[in-house]
């Protein structure tokens, strides 16, 4: 018992010593560069970041729920596994970030940059992207159920395998995506997506898609957005 509760003790003291930098900081408004620091494993839930420069840090599995990160510079950070849920991450730079396995439900990304940004595997389930910059990024098997992804940039994303079930996708850009067995929802976000997808390739479409209700091929596609030329698709 002794034994465990020194080892506790050490381990909140080695916390303490790397919050304690941070907490240094607080009163300069975050300009100190901690480039390459590791804050892996440490529970920072509900703490406020903005605007620090954590760029190549090592946050592997780190607890950031419901935490302030706006504006924060995490460029090149190793953030596997970590926990973003809830966190606000407006206008963050995530730009070649690992962010494989994350968990971003509900979290606030809007105007973040995330291009180029390994997120495969992520939960991204009812998180807010508009008007982020995901150009680029691996999105494959990510989670993405009611995603907020209006006027985000998909340019070229890779989202193979990937859930879009009901995102709202009004006016993304998601041209060069590729969505090869990427799952869509029905109703609104099925038909954004399929708006979105001929405003981008018009009736010359160069991807496949699978979704739960099956198959379509690219004739069928091409077919299908040549039709909807003469309906009317909800906004």
């Amino acid at each position: 018992m002794f034994v465990q509760e020194m080892k506790a003790s050490i381990k909140q003291i080695e916390k303490a010593k790397k919050l304690s930098e941070l907490a240094k900081i607080a009163g300069l408004e975050w300009k100190r560069d901690f480039l390459d620091i590791d804050l892996s494993d440490e529970d920072l839930s509900y703490d406020t970041f903005t605007h620090v420069d954590l760029s190549g840090a090592n946050l592997r599995d780190a607890d950031f729920s419901d935490a302030d990160l706006r504006g924060i510079n995490l460029r090149y950070a190793d953030l596997r596994g970590i926990n973003l849920r809830y966190a606000d991450l407006r206008d963050t730079d995530l730009r070649d970030a690992d962010l494989r396995g994350v968990d971003l439900g509900d979290a606030y990304l809007n105007g973040a940059n995330l291009s180029g940004v390994n997120l495969s595997g992520a939960n991204l389930r009812y998180a807010d992207l508009s008007g982020t910059n995901l150009s680029g990024a691996n999105l494959r098997y990510a989670n993405l159920k009611y995603a907020d992804l209006s006027g985000a940039n998909l340019s070229d994303t890779l989202l193979s395998d990937a859930d879009l079930g009901y995102a709202y996708l009004k006016d993304t850009n998601l041209s060069g995506a590729y969505l090869e067995k990427a799952i869509l929802g029905q109703s609104v976000a099925r038909n954004h997506f399929l708006k979105s997808i001929r405003e981008a390739f018009g009736n010359f479409v160069q991807i496949t898609i699978k979704d739960r209700f099956g198959t379509s091929n690219e004739e069928k596609l091409t077919s299908l957005l040549s039709s909807m030329k003469t309906n009317k698709i909800g906004n």
